[in-house]
C-alpha cells in the first residue's frame, strides 16, 4: 500500500479523495490551513494517518508546510489539489502582494514541489479552464492587466499543467501527471455544475496507486482516466522554464529544491 500527501484535503475533491485512498488501505496525510481546520479535517476522514497545516497564500507558510511533511518522511505520491475558483471580482493580495489565485494554484504547488523529498508520483490538479489560459505568462502578478477573475484562474490551472510537464522533463524518476476532474458541484464548482461529482476524485486516485499501464507514465493529462489532449504551449521546454524561472524568483525558492529562505509561519 502507498503512502500518500493530499494538498486542500479538508473538503470537496482533496477530501473525497482522502476517503477512497484510506477505504483501499492506503496511507493518507490530510492538509488544511489551520490547526483547528486540520483536527477537523482528521475527524472527516476516519482512518487517515495525520494532518498538516498551512495557509498555502502565504510563502513562509508554503514553506512551512513542506518542512512538515519532510519530517514525517517519505511519500509514494502527492497529490496537489489545493485550488481557489474563479469569482474573485477584484485582485486580492496575498501577505507577499501576489495575487490571491496565483498564489494559491501557481506558486503553491510549485514551492511544494521544490521543497518536499521527492516521491515517485506527482499528481496535478488542473481544469478544463487550463485551454483559455495566457502562455505568454505575461504579468503573471496582474500588475498591469485589467483583473479577470476567470482569467486568472485559467492561467494558473494552465501553470499546473506546464509545471507537471516541467517536473516530468526534468525528473525522469517521477511520474508526474496532470488531470481534470470535470466541472462538479463542489464548493468551487457551485450547485449547478453538471459533471458527475463520484467519478471527479478517481482519476487523481489511480494517478497515485495504480499499476495499471495506462497510468504508469508520465508528463501526460487525463480527464476520467483517459487521455486528453492539453494546451500544446504546456508542452513547450521553454515555457516551462519561464514558468519555473518567474516562480523561483516570486517564491525566493529555487527549482529543485533547496532549503527556504522565507521564515517559517509554522510554531
Amino acid at each position: 500500500m502507498a503512502r500518500i500527501f493530499i494538498t486542500g484535503s479538508a473538503d470537496g475533491l482533496g477530501q473525497m479523495a482522502a476517503r477512497l485512498l484510506v477505504a483501499d488501505g492506503h496511507r493518507v496525510v490530510l492538509h488544511a490551513r489551520h490547526a483547528n481546520r486540520a483536527r477537523e479535517a482528521l475527524a472527516a476522514v476516519g482512518g487517515a494517518e495525520t494532518a498538516v497545516f498551512g495557509d498555502l497564500s502565504s510563502v513562509a507558510e508554503m514553506c512551512s508546510v513542506a518542512e512538515q511533511v519532510n519530517t514525517l518522511g517519505s511519500f509514494d505520491a502527492i497529490i496537489h489539489n489545493a485550488g481557489i475558483g474563479y469569482r474573485e471580482r477584484r485582485r486580492v493580495a496575498t501577505v507577499d502582494a501576489l495575487p490571491h489565485v496565483f498564489a494559491v494554484n501557481t506558486l503553491a504547488p510549485y514551492v511544494l514541489t521544490a521543497l518536499i523529498r521527492k516521491p515517485q508520483r506527482l499528481v496535478y490538479v488542473s481544469s478544463g479552464m487550463h485551454q483559455g489560459g495566457d502562455a505568454s505568462l505575461r504579468d503573471l502578478e496582474w500588475n498591469t492587466r485589467r483583473w479577470n477573475g476567470s482569467q486568472a484562474y485559467s492561467d494558473s490551472k494552465l501553470h499546473d499543467v506546464i509545471l507537471a510537464f516541467a517536473v516530468a522533463r526534468l525528473w525522469p524518476d517521477v511520474r508526474s501527471n496532470a488531470l481534470e476532474p470535470g466541472w462538479v458541484p463542489t464548493k468551487m464548482g457551485g450547485p449547478g455544475a453538471p459533471d458527475d461529482l463520484e467519478a471527479a476524485p478517481r482519476t487523481q486516485v489511480w494517478l497515485a496507486t495504480s499499476d495499471d499501464a495506462a497510468a504508469a507514465v508520465t508528463g501526460e493529462y487525463f480527464y476520467h482516466q483517459r487521455l486528453r489532449r492539453p494546451l500544446p504551449a504546456a508542452r513547450d521546454p521553454e515555457v516551462q522554464e519561464r514558468l519555473l524561472s518567474a516562480c523561483a524568483r516570486l517564491s525566493n525558492v529555487p527549482f529543485p529544491g533547496m532549503r527556504c529562505r522565507a521564515a517559517s509561519a509554522h510554531p
